[in-house]
């Protein structure tokens, strides 16, 4: 017997057309045009190899975030196991075919693009848990037998990535599971047991760090310890986003940037030139239309029918929340220069995948927001 879906099950593509949320398609249509206007600058006003790649990835992902919004959400229901464990394969092929890019091997070559799972990792595991919480009641959330999976399903990635080395991401994955599970009801006093043994481990974790790793950490404490070295990225970012004042420099004028100061500017340092470039007004805008993003996910979980639309909505909000928080603290000198790239902003291909991925589940739980999956 077929199926009886709810209202929107069996759309038209006008019908999902009408069914967008528009105001979501804007901002994020607003955030790819100012993430290639600061491609442009950081490249001093030619339009060269990081500005060109980044407005051909833009315009390729955000036509596979309209496709992927066409989906039905019991599609994504009935994948989220399938896409967790290609992704969770894809994180163990690394190790055996990974391309070896600045030490670390992250990669996967797919001949068009160097595709890096952990970006991947990051919306998976959120569909993931997703769909695994999906029909157990709130009440059975904390029961030991529910428990396992899910702490497992971030703790084997985290340490994968962690691995590469890329403690950064590898945090930013946990983070994003432990978000999920908190969303479901766990108990709080949990998450402070955890904390208070993670906190008294520290001494011993901070042992099996790389050289590398320990080194940023004394720089975030001290970066003028070694201006001209560790210290020098921080030194010149804090420099940068100062002098932007409160109107900025102006488009194409920012000195830090274009006298070279600032290294790797195009990749996680890209809202230091735009501070600098636009000031606290343009640096506010920019923040606001994060902001406007974040809620309009939010709206949309609230008004999804079925748990698994809602926790996926509120899931992802509350992650992509943080990975603009992280990365904005990192280039203020708030918290360890980490590797974590700016949302769309920032240069990297499988960054911008992964958000456009998300950014195209939460907008098909919006055009099916009936759709019952039962």
């Amino acid at each position: 017997m077929e199926k009886n879906y709810f209202q929107r099950g069996n759309q038209s593509i006008s019908d999902k057309i009408l069914a967008f949320d528009f105001q979501l398609l804007l901002l994020i249509l607003a955030l790819g045009i100012i993430s290639i206007l600061a491609m442009y600058s950081s490249e001093m006003g030619h339009f060269s190899y990081y500005t060109q790649s980044h407005l051909y990835r833009f315009s390729i992902f955000f036509l596979i975030f309209i496709i992927i919004s066409f989906f039905r959400i019991q599609f994504w229901y009935k994948s989220a196991y399938l896409f967790y464990f290609l992704v969770m394969i894809l994180l163990f092929g690394v190790d055996l075919f990974g391309v070896t890019a600045s030490g670390s091997k992250r990669w996967i070559s797919l001949f068009f693009i160097n595709l890096q799972p952990s970006e991947l990792m990051k919306v998976s595991l959120i569909i993931f848990l997703a769909r695994y919480y999906d029909k157990i009641p709130t009440t059975n959330v904390n029961n030991l037998k529910y428990i396992f999976i899910p702490f497992l399903s971030f703790m084997i990635p985290a340490f994968l990535v962690a691995s590469q080395p890329d403690l950064g991401t590898a945090v930013l994955i946990a983070i994003s599971g432990l978000i999920v599970i908190w969303l479901t009801g766990f108990k709080i006093k949990y998450f402070l047991y955890s904390f208070f043994v993670l906190f008294c481990l520290i001494p011993i974790g901070i042992s099996f760090l790389q050289p590398y790793q320990k080194t940023r950490i004394l720089t975030f404490l001290n970066p003028e310890r070694d201006p001209l070295g560790a210290g020098y990225q921080i030194i010149q970012s804090k420099i940068a986003v100062g002098s932007g004042g409160i109107f900025g420099k102006g488009f194409l004028q920012g000195s830090q940037s274009y006298l070279d100061y600032l290294p790797e500017k195009q990749t996680d340092f890209i809202f230091t030139l735009f501070s600098e470039e636009f000031g606290f007004i343009g640096s506010l805008i920019l923040l606001t239309i994060y902001a406007l993003i974040i809620y309009r996910i939010a709206v949309i979980g609230s008004e999804s029918r079925n748990n698994f639309a809602r926790l996926f909505c509120f899931g992802f909000a509350a992650a992509f929340f943080v990975y603009v928080t992280v990365n904005m603290a990192m280039v203020l000198g708030l918290l360890p220069i980490v590797g974590a790239p700016l949302p769309i902003m920032s240069y990297g291909g499988s960054s911008m995948l992964s958000i456009m991925i998300g950014l195209g589940i939460v907008m098909s739980c919006k055009i099916h927001n009936q759709e019952d999956l039962s």
